[in-house]
C-alpha cells in the first residue's frame, strides 16, 4: 500500500508524449527534483483538461521550485499526441502511457471496473519519497494553485498551519 513518508514505486522506461515527441521517461531520470505526478481518467474528456491547463498555467512557477510536472494516463500515447496537438498546446510537461496499468496500479489509482486512473496526485521528494497523496472523484477537478501552496510549505521544513502561504510565519521545525 502508498504511504506517506515511504519510497514512491518505480517507473521505467514508460512511453510518454512530451512537446511534439515520443520519449520513454523514468521517475529515476527526476531523482534530485521533486515531482508533482498526477493522474487523470482520460483523454478527450471535460474535467481533465482543465486541470491539464491548470498545470500547465503554473508550470514555471513550479520549475521555479526545483518541480517537475508528469501526467499519466492510461491513454496511449497516440492519443495523448491527438489531444494535446489540438486541445492543449500549451502543455509543455510530459503525458505518460499507462497502457499496462502497472502505473496507476502501483499508486493505487486504478479503476478496474472502468479500466482507468482515478485522479490521484503524488508530491515527491527530491529523494523519491512521497510526502502528499491526493485522490479524488472524477467528476471534480484538483487546484494546481493548492498544489504549489503544499509544495512550497514542504519545502520549508517547517511546521505549516492550514492555509499557510509563502511569507506568513510557520509554527516551528518539523
Amino acid at each position: 500500500m502508498i504511504q506517506l513518508e515511504s519510497n514512491a514505486p518505480e517507473f521505467s522506461g514508460v512511453m510518454s508524449y512530451h512537446q511534439g515527441e515520443f520519449k520513454k521517461i523514468s521517475l529515476a531520470d527526476y531523482k534530485g527534483k521533486w515531482v508533482a505526478l498526477f493522474f487523470y481518467p482520460r483523454d478527450f474528456t471535460f474535467v481533465c483538461p482543465t486541470e491539464l491547463k491548470g498545470f500547465a498555467k503554473h508550470a514555471q512557477e513550479f520549475a521555479d521550485l526545483d518541480c517537475e510536472i508528469i501526467a499519466v494516463s492510461t491513454d496511449s500515447e497516440w492519443s495523448h499526441k491527438a489531444w494535446f496537438e489540438k486541445d492543449l498546446p500549451d502543455v509543455k510537461y510530459p503525458a505518460l502511457a499507462d497502457v499496462t496499468h502497472q502505473i496507476s496500479k502501483d499508486y493505487q489509482v486504478y479503476n478496474e471496473a472502468e479500466g482507468l486512473a482515478e485522479r490521484g496526485l503524488f508530491l515527491i521528494s527530491p529523494e523519491g519519497i512521497v510526502k502528499y497523496i491526493v485522490i479524488s472523484a472524477g467528476n471534480v477537478g484538483r487546484s494546481s494553485a493548492e498544489t504549489l501552496r503544499v509544495l512550497k510549505a514542504l519545502q520549508t521544513g517547517d511546521l505549516c498551519p492550514m492555509e499557510w502561504e509563502t511569507g506568513q510565519e510557520t509554527l516551528g521545525k518539523a
